[in-house]
C-alpha cells in the first residue's frame, strides 16, 4: 500500500499544477476588494515580494518584477475556509472504518488540490488526521491551501465523536480503541484528567486550535441534538490546556444551553449554532465570540438515515434565523464555512463549496459573503497565537499582509459568480506563489 501511495504522490507532482518559485510581481491597473470595504478600491498596483504585499500604489514600478497586466480586473484577498474535513472530504464511513489511512490521505490530496484551484487559500480544518497533509503542502510538495489543524475531535462517551455499535464496549471501560480513535480522527474523553490528555496530545501533534463536542449532532448515533456534552469543569480543562500553549478551544455545538455553559468555561468559537437564540448570540457579541457558521439549508439529504433527518430538519429550521439574527446583531463575529464531509465522489472540492457560497445570498449581500470569507477570519486565525503556523494577516489586502491574492473577472461585489465560478478566478497566488495563471 505505501509503494502505491509513493506512485500515486508523484503521478500528482507530475500532473498538477504546483507553484513556481516565489519571485517579485507586481500586478497593474487592478480594482481591489481588500477584504474589508464595501466597494473596489479603483486603478491600483500592488507588488508582491517574497511572500508579502509589499506595496500597493498607483504607477509602481520595479526593475526586478515580473509585471502582469491586470486590464481592470479585480484583485482580492484568497478565499478562507472556516470549517473543512480534508481527511473526511471524498470518503464514505465504511472507508473510514475498513480502509488503511493511505486511502484517506490520497483522496485529501485530491480535495486540497481541488480547494485550493477553487480559489481557497485558507482552511480551519475540524477533525481529522491532516498533519501529514499539512506538511506536504508547507513544503511545496503537493498544491493546497494552507491548514489551520485541529488533530481528532474531542468527545465525551455518548457524544458526538462516539461512532461504536451498541455491542462496542467502551473504551475507557476496558474495551477496545474505536478505529476512528486509532485513525486519528477523534479522541473519547471523560473526566478532567483525560480531557487534559487528550487536548495536550493534539498540542504536540501540531493543532493550530483545539476542537470539543459540547452538544448533540445530526450525524452521530449515539446524541440526540438537544444534549449538553461535558461539564463545565471538563471544558475549563480543555480552555485551560489550550491558554497555557497560547491558543484556544473552539466547539462544535447547536444549542444554547450547551454553548453558553462552553462560553462560561472559556472557549472562543462556536461551531455550527444553527439553534442558538437571540440572547445567546448578543451574548457572544459582547463577549468577543466567533461564530463559525454553514449554510445548513437542505432540510433533507438521501445520504442520511431517518433518524439522521429527523435532527437534520430541526437544524435546517434553525439556519434561517441565526442568518437573520446575524444581520441585526451589532460587532458579532462571524465567518463562512462549508462542513463538508462523507461526500464521496470525484470534483466535491469544486462543486460543493460553491453551492454553499451562493447559498448565503438568500440572506446576505455578495460583499457580506465575502468579508466572511475574507478579511473577517484575520484576527480568528491569530487567536492561535504561538500556535499559528502562518504568522501574519491573512484574508486581507493591505501593505505587509501575506500574499495570498485572486485575480478575478468582473466585480464580485456586484455578483458572487466571479468568485464561485472557476472559470473567473484568472490568477491564484499563496504565500507569494503562483498556482493558476489564465490571463495572456
Amino acid at each position: 500500500m505505501k509503494k502505491i501511495l509513493l506512485i500515486f504522490l508523484l503521478s500528482i507532482l507530475q500532473f498538477s499544477v504546483l507553484a513556481q518559485e516565489s519571485e517579485v510581481i507586481l500586478f497593474k491597473n487592478v480594482n481591489i476588494f481588500d477584504g474589508t470595504t464595501n466597494k473596489l478600491i479603483k486603478n491600483l498596483d500592488v507588488l508582491v515580494e517574497d511572500n508579502l504585499i509589499k506595496e500597493i500604489g498607483s504607477n509602481l514600478s520595479s526593475s526586478t518584477a515580473k509585471i502582469i497586466e491586470c486590464e481592470g480586473k479585480t484583485l482580492m484577498p484568497g478565499l478562507i475556509e472556516g470549517h473543512s474535513h480534508l481527511a473526511l472530504s471524498g470518503v464514505t464511513f465504511g472507508d473510514i472504518l475498513f480502509q488503511e489511512n493511505e486511502y484517506t490521505t490520497i483522496q485529501s490530496t485530491l480535495i486540497a488540490r481541488d480547494m485550493l484551484m477553487n480559489g481557497v487559500t485558507t482552511t480551519r480544518d475540524m477533525t481529522g488526521p491532516v498533519f501529514g497533509l499539512k506538511r506536504a503542502i508547507d513544503e511545496g510538495i503537493i498544491p493546497g491551501p494552507r491548514i489551520y489543524a485541529s488533530g481528532a475531535m474531542i468527545s465525551q462517551t455518548s457524544g458526538h465523536g462516539d461512532f461504536r455499535f451498541p455491542a462496542q464496549q467502551n473504551p475507557n471501560l476496558g474495551g477496545p480503541i474505536p478505529i476512528p480513535d486509532m485513525k486519528g480522527f477523534g479522541v473519547q474523553a471523560d473526566g478532567v484528567p483525560m480531557v487534559l490528555a487528550a487536548v495536550r496530545e493534539q498540542l504536540r501533534l501540531g493543532a493550530s486550535q483545539v476542537k470539543l463536542a459540547i452538544g448533540g449532532s445530526v450525524s452521530g448515533p449515539n446524541d440526540p441534538i438537544d444534549t449538553t456534552q461535558f461539564t463545565l469543569a471538563e471544558i475549563e480543562a480543555a480552555t485551560a490546556a489550550a491558554a497555557n500553549w497560547g491558543t484556544y478551544v473552539t466547539v462544535h455545538g447547536y444549542t444554547s444551553r450547551a454553548v453558553n455553559q462552553a462560553i462560561d468555561a472559556g472557549i472562543k468559537c462556536v461551531e455550527h449554532g444553527q439553534l442558538l437564540d437571540k440572547a445567546t448570540l448578543e451574548r457572544m457579541a459582547k463577549e468577543g465570540i466567533w461564530l463559525s457558521i454553514q449554510p445548513f439549508t437542505e432540510c433533507h439529504e438521501d445520504g442520511l438515515t431517518e433518524a439522521q433527518n429527523e435532527k437534520q430538519a430541526v437544524v435546517c429550521e434553525g439556519t434561517g434565523k441565526v442568518y437573520q439574527w446575524i444581520k441585526e446583531i451589532p460587532n458579532l463575529k462571524v465567518v463562512h464555512g462549508t462542513d463538508i464531509f462523507i461526500s464521496p465522489g470525484p470534483g466535491i472540492g469544486v462543486s460543493e463549496q460553491v453551492e454553499q457560497m451562493e447559498r448565503l445570498l438568500d440572506w446576505f449581500s455578495p460583499y457580506e459573503i465575502l468579508k466572511m470569507s475574507t478579511g473577517n477570519f484575520t484576527d480568528l486565525l491569530n487567536l492561535s497565537g504561538p500556535r499559528n503556523p502562518y504568522p501574519g494577516d491573512l484574508g486581507v489586502i493591505k501593505e505587509g499582509a501575506l500574499a495570498d491574492i485572486l485575480i478575478v473577472e468582473g466585480n464580485p461585489l456586484d455578483d458572487i459568480k466571479a468568485v464561485t465560478n472557476r472559470d473567473n478566478i484568472k490568477i491564484i497566488m499563496k504565500d507569494g506563489k503562483i498556482y493558476k495563471n489564465t490571463l495572456k
